[in-house]
């Protein structure tokens, strides 16, 4: 009798600009892995409902002030707070889908002029995506999306900024989609694609290994 090995789960991250269309593809893809049989979660960043997180939601929408490497430890220490739930889901077998991770993190702190090293140091060590879908859209386009404005980092020449450091960021793990044409279903055809080889990559691997998040190495 053949013993079935657990799989533990994928970790995938959706990144982008303000109203580029994260939380409606993260939909899409829990809907599409929950018909595939898949265990999944959905998971955003920040946390706006535990005590850190109300504290990063009274500043997002103008209610606070806080220094600029205050906010930014805060939405790092957001992440750090679940570091542990996340590897347990992922090692139990659940994938996760998660909207902004720790790239948006240091893009929108280091376009507000905070060293991007810096930036980047205090999430390392965290657990790393399997796959980064980085929805690519012009600022301009954006700022003409339902509800744009209503929060504080919703600004054009902010997130123009924004873009310019998400660039910064990407490598091979990285799979980048023009999202200008604002046609859900065509985007998430490319997505499907880069789940599905996922899914393959783990049925042939068994046993992924689950990295961490700019480790450097010696």
């Amino acid at each position: 009798m053949e013993i079935k090995l657990k799989k533990r789960g994928l970790f995938i991250v959706i990144e982008g600009i303000d109203r580029s269309g994260k939380s409606t593809q993260c939909q899409k893809i829990y809907e599409y892995l929950i018909k595939k049989n898949e265990k999944i979660e959905q998971w955003k960043y920040p946390d706006r409902n535990g005590d850190i997180g109300k504290l990063i939601d009274n500043y997002l929408k103008n209610q606070s002030e806080k220094s600029d490497q205050a906010i930014h430890l805060l939405f790092s220490a957001d992440r750090w707070e679940k570091n542990k739930l996340l590897q347990n889901k992922l090692e139990s077998g659940i994938n996760i889908v998660c909207d902004r991770y720790a790239f948006s993190g240091v893009a929108y702190s280091s376009a507000k002029g905070l060293d991007l090293e810096w930036c980047k140091s205090t999430d390392s060590g965290l657990i790393s995506p399997d796959v980064v879908i980085y929805l690519d859209l012009d600022p301009k386009e954006a700022q003409n999306r339902s509800s744009y404005g209503e929060e504080r980092y919703e600004k054009l020449t902010f997130q123009s900024q924004v873009s310019k450091q998400f660039d910064k960021l990407k490598d091979d793990l990285w799979k980048v989609i023009d999202s200008n044409n604002n046609n859900v279903e065509s985007t998430f055809k490319e997505i499907q694609i880069k789940i599905d080889e996922l899914l393959k990559k783990r049925e042939e691997e068994k046993d992924l290994e689950i990295k961490k998040l700019w480790i450097k190495k010696d």
